[in-house]
């Protein structure tokens, strides 16, 4: 129960299952049912989970989602100022993983109340571990934006992301965002695309982006994680137009010329000059010959 002596109380993020509810962690259950205030992304789910796991929660039960969330953050650190034990759930997996909680987090922070957490499944380590591809390294990039020409810029800022790159997506746009994918990081790029995960009809579909983009236009239903390899660690050789059309992706993302062949020179293992040549050479052609689109002006 809450502390009336003044002590800040606790805010405990807690994952919950992906799937199968059987993947609950042991200590969920007990934090729900002592919680002082369970905060849920969606409190019909939150009632559906604690039927599953047999038990009852004794605390305030509020609705913590993206269209209240700036509003209800301060009433709960109001709460955690106070003494009581918050504990967030979403719908699935970790809070604050593409779902609400980084901003009560950074505020219960920014007070200097203890942040804990209940461990729990995770869509994005799950479907990493799944794919069959490297593992050593990788980063998360959540939902990409929902707008074609905002999604291939975002796609052009990681295409040169040497880690295996984790995404995101809703169903209905999975076909669009996997052939921008291969548009972008090339159609022969491994990739697997995870569908369901511990569910039921669970399915991974692995293959090169431009196979899997194919497959996905018949329609696909589900929750959708899909994991993409990362480019290549350059010690391969790439030709003058391999060179200018890295530098071109990376000006298209918005950066200056000078730094997008700086980075490409750094990514490619060769001189910079060696990229900025490729470069002027491209120009110089693209004003002297047939203009075929794939120059730089």
């Amino acid at each position: 129960m809450a502390d009336v002596t003044g002590t800040t109380g606790t805010l405990v993020l807690a994952g919950t299952p992906i799937g199968d509810v059987a993947d609950a962690p042991p200590r969920l259950a007990a934090e729900l049912e002592t919680a002082d205030v369970v905060a849920a992304e969606d409190t019909r789910r939150l009632r559906r989970l604690t039927q599953a796991l047999g038990i009852h929660t004794t605390g305030r039960v509020v609705s913590y989602f993206e269209g209240n969330e700036s509003a209800r953050t301060p009433e709960l650190v109001e709460a955690l100022t106070g003494g009581a034990r918050v504990l967030l759930v979403t719908d699935a997996g970790m809070p604050s993983v593409s779902d609400p909680g980084y901003r009560l987090v950074a505020a219960a922070v920014e007070k200097g109340i203890k942040v804990t957490a209940v461990p729990g499944p995770s869509a994005v380590l799950t479907a990493l571990a799944l794919s069959g591809l490297p593992v050593d390294r990788f980063c998360f990039e959540g939902f990409l934006p929902r707008k074609a020409g905002e999604r291939l810029g975002r796609l052009r800022e990681v295409a040169d992301e040497r880690r295996t790159m984790v995404f995101f997506e809703a169903p209905h746009r999975l076909d669009d965002t996997l052939a921008a994918m291969a548009e972008v990081f090339g159609g022969d790029r491994r990739a697997a695309v995870c569908r369901e995960l511990t569910k039921t009809y669970e399915e991974v579909k692995r293959g090169p982006l431009a196979e899997l983009a194919v497959w996905a236009a018949e329609g696909v239903r589900g929750e959708i994680t899909v994991v993409v390899e990362g480019a290549a660690d350059v010690a391969e050789e790439l030709d003058a137009a391999e060179l200018v059309r890295r530098v071109r992706v990376r000006e298209e993302a918005g950066e200056r010329r000078k730094e997008a062949i700086a980075a490409v020179a750094a990514a490619a293992g060769l001189p910079k000059r060696e990229v900025f040549d490729a470069v002027v050479a491209a120009k110089n052609a693209s004003r002297t010959g047939p203009a075929d689109g794939k120059g730089l002006s």
